[in-house]
């Protein structure tokens, strides 16, 4: 199923690395013009050096005014992919009150600053626009040492739901992908453990993880019109972990 981004714009944060990365290659792939945000500079450069006609935006996301008028000046999109997220996994009894603060600043008030001003834009515009949103598994299911980070992907979870409500009317269609551990750089470090790893894979019953591509196709098919009845669903990209 060949998927066309052509003459479209698309917004994809946390994009310097991992699945953002990935995300905004693949829609560069299928034709969009994408302007790829994310905090750290030298993955922009990276990121740029491969692919010079992917825009990149270095801001921190979690700082909510500077966010605004940064996303403001970009213009309107027809799509957004809200990627950017941070975990710092720490057990129950030692959560502690500034890592709660800036998971939640980064994984779901970035979320509604970014998608507000790009969402007011697309009803100025008539755009039927598209939303998706990178949650996790963790918002569905208890994971060991992730109580804040769970709570922040449950929060986006809801916040997807009713955006896809409140914005639905407008045309702007709003889903959720929950993926497994991926393979990214990071997730291959993570995850290099075996104890750690089978502990996880045992609960997958495709006995694997997944890899970058299995969330990129998932987020460009629930942005394209070949989705155009679907919203306000969140995706598990998990090899049945949430079904078993």
């Amino acid at each position: 199923m060949k998927i066309s981004f052509e003459g479209k714009r698309v917004l994809v944060t946390g994009a310097g690395q991992g699945i953002g990365r990935g995300i905004a290659i693949e829609l560069w792939k299928a034709g969009a013009k994408v302007v790829a945000v994310s905090r750290t500079q030298s993955h922009l450069d990276s990121l740029h050096a491969q692919y010079p006609s992917i825009d990149v935006v270095a801001l921190d996301v979690g700082d909510y005014d500077k966010t605004r008028q940064v996303i403001d000046d970009l213009g309107h999109f027809d799509a957004l992919v809200n990627n950017a997220a941070i975990a710092n996994c720490q057990p129950f009894l030692e959560c502690s009150p500034d890592v709660f603060d800036r998971m939640v600043n980064i994984n779901v008030k970035s979320v509604i600053n970014i998608s507000q001003v790009v969402a007011r834009k697309m009803i100025e515009k008539k755009i039927a626009g598209a939303i998706v949103n990178v949650s996790s598994q963790a918002a569905k299911k208890a994971l060991k040492n992730h109580t804040i980070y769970g709570a922040t992907k449950a929060a986006l979870d809801s916040v997807t739901r009713t955006m896809a409500l409140e914005l639905g009317p407008y045309g702007i269609r709003v889903n959720a992908v929950n993926p497994t551990v991926i393979m990214t750089e990071m997730g291959k470090t993570e995850w290099s453990d075996p104890i750690k790893a089978n502990a996880m894979l045992s609960r997958i019953p495709l006995d694997r993880f997944g890899e970058v591509s299995e969330v990129s196709d998932a987020v460009l098919y629930l942005l394209s019109d070949k989705a155009s009845m679907i919203n306000g669903v969140e995706l598990p990209i998990d090899g049945g972990f949430l079904a078993a």
